[in-house]
């Protein structure tokens, strides 16, 4: 069976479209909006509303793991736009956020098997889901005899990205999987090599209990994305191939396995 796997879209649809070509199976591992974009600064919602010259400030004070500055960055935008209430940012940064799902699940691939990405707002999605388009997220399902598990989002962070989860409940939905031939998550396993992004040149946060579950059920491959440039793509726990599957607004082609 070939699979075909994304995650990262980022704003990607024209690549987005093409991307099941081929494939018995194709898999979307979430992160499909654009906020910013760190290599086109002009592109995404921050600089829609704010301006390239605010989205690369913003995007320099995040790179630097400057996150009070950004957020001062971010009042000041926002006051530019006579906008003090927190409360009000939501539904103008909303319409832009739908504006972009409308046409990214146009552009989704159907049949998908998709989960959520810590960029992603799960409320919004059944709005644009399509014919064929199946969310999978804490669960298992069996696909062509083997078991499938499927966690989505992200952890806390100082990013604070609009799908993050407290570690806790994150530990106790992946427990909750039990036994899998195949497991797929939006963020990797806590590893230094896969946490570290060599553009942004930061660690981006892994889970322990992903860790702790693939020692533990040794599954035969585990999937999954968020970190844009990592330093190692793919490394072993035990006989389990850990694979990022890449950044597909950068790459614009899928991850393709037989399995």
């Amino acid at each position: 069976m070939r699979v075909h796997i994304v995650s990262d879209v980022h704003g990607a649809g024209p690549a987005l479209e093409s991307a099941a070509d081929g494939s018995d199976v194709f898999v979307c591992l979430g992160d499909l909006i654009l906020f910013l974009d760190y290599d086109e600064p002009e592109r995404g919602i921050y600089a829609d509303l704010f301006g390239a010259d605010h989205a690369r400030d913003y995007i320099a004070a995040r790179t630097a793991n400057k996150f009070d500055e950004a957020r001062a960055l971010s009042d000041a935008a926002w006051a530019g736009l006579g906008i003090t209430d927190r409360a009000q940012r939501w539904g103008i940064l909303e319409s832009k956020v739908k504006d972009q799902y409308e046409a990214l699940f146009h552009a989704m691939p159907s049949p998908a098997l998709m989960t959520f990405g810590n960029v992603d707002v799960p409320a919004l999605w059944p709005d644009y889901l399509r014919e064929g388009h199946r969310v999978v997220d804490g669960e298992v399902i069996e696909v062509e005899g083997q078991r499938w598990g499927f966690v989505g989002g992200g952890l806390v962070s100082p990013m604070r990205t609009p799908y993050e989860i407290d570690p806790v409940e994150y530990a106790a939905t992946i427990d909750s999987l039990g036994p899998v031939d195949v497991l797929f998550t939006h963020i990797p396993p806590l590893d230094p090599l896969l946490n570290y992004d060599v553009v942004a040149r930061r660690f981006e946060i892994g889970s322990q209990a992903l860790t702790d579950y693939v020692e533990k059920f040794q599954p035969r491959y585990h999937f999954f994305g968020h970190v844009h440039q990592p330093l190692a793509a793919r490394m072993r726990i035990g006989r389990t191939e850990c694979v990022n599957v890449g950044h597909f607004h950068g790459r614009e082609r899928p991850f393709i396995i037989d399995l």
